[in-house]
């Protein structure tokens, strides 16, 4: 950890300011320590070069198993293509010298796929998760200077009020016990007049006839390690099978999906091993995770609204994205 961070932190519990003990610094980073409330109450381990401020298992270590398996997959510069960063400008409608020196808070991490664009964009990016996913993010760009990686819970984040020029948090959300709350936080820690954008899965009647919502019922029970490497021995055959179906004339679009696995066949410019990869990834990132709660565009607008926020959008881009700015 930096320690300019500590400027921006302060105690989820008490709200009061952080006060940095028994510090072992490593390179010019704090290696491990402790961060304690100023009445003494609260403490926070530093543990890798990350403050910690959740417990060591919680309903996102799914993730947390996900992303430090997957720790490159989904990252520009290991793909080799600009995925990535057209989701990350397109779905945030940005532009990257707006964002240049200026503190942006990442929200919902993982290894680090979002987080790498804005620091290309040079920003002083705070990458936050709530799994153990900070761990890859931080080895993914551990020399960068403008890199704080920090383990918070987005309902008790772990920040001064109104620091971050931009905030965002793209499919992550959903995934909360509470989407409406865990978004409620966020527009607290923005600055006035700044940009927050975050998506969701859209709720809808044809969200609700797709084949993973009938089999999530098994699947979000099964011990996480047994339902990866039950997604590793099949996925190549339902991908194989996903593939056939899409060839068929005029109805291959719609009979590849009867086939419960993420096909990116024909829609991004990946190699078969990188198909293949991507789609173990987001399979396991369809069955696994203990929250999915999709939201309508009606939802999501009036999130904005009730939280003071102008310049609202509220758009469909294969996920129902939400953009506004602070007053």
């Amino acid at each position: 950890m930096k320690s300019e961070l500590v400027k921006i932190l302060r105690c989820p519990a008490s709200k009061q300011k952080l006060i940095l003990e028994q510090s072992n610094v490593s390179d010019f980073e704090i290696e491990s320590a402790w961060l304690v409330s100023q009445d003494g109450k609260y403490r926070y381990p530093i543990q890798k070069f990350v403050p910690r401020f959740v417990p060591k298992t919680n309903y996102a270590d799914n993730f947390g198993m996900q992303w430090n398996y997957f720790s490159k997959t989904q990252l520009d510069s290991h793909s080799g293509h600009s995925i990535s960063s057209n989701r990350f400008w397109k779905t945030t409608n940005w532009k990257d010298s707006e964002m240049k020196d200026k503190w942006v808070l990442d929200v919902g991490c993982g290894s680090g796929r979002f987080t790498e664009i804005a620091l290309d964009a040079g920003a002083k990016v705070v990458a936050l998760d709530y799994s153990s996913a900070v761990d890859a993010c931080y080895s993914n760009f551990i020399n960068h200077p403008n890199l704080h990686v920090v383990q918070g819970d987005i309902y008790e984040l772990p920040f001064n009020l109104e620091v971050f020029s931009f905030v965002y948090s793209l499919g992550v959300l959903q995934h909360t016990p509470n989407p409406e709350l865990a978004f409620n936080a966020l527009p607290k820690v923005l600055k006035n007049n700044g940009r927050i954008c975050v998506d969701y899965y859209e709720k809808s009647w044809k969200s609700l006839l797709l084949l993973k919502y009938w089999l999530r019922p098994i699947t979000k029970r099964l011990p996480k390690k047994t339902l990866f490497k039950l997604l590793q021995k099949i996925t190549p055959f339902l991908l194989s099978a996903s593939n056939l179906l899409s060839k068929f004339p005029f109805i291959g679009h719609i009979l590849k999906k009867l086939i419960p696995v993420v096909n990116y066949y024909g829609i991004l410019p990946l190699s078969k091993q990188q198909q293949l990869e991507w789609s173990l990834l987001d399979t396991f990132d369809w069955f696994s995770p203990q929250h999915d709660h999709p939201q309508t565009s009606k939802m999501a607008k009036l999130w904005m609204e009730n939280a003071q926020l102008y310049d609202i959008e509220v758009i469909r881009l294969g996920h129902l994205v939400a953009r506004g700015r602070k007053k």
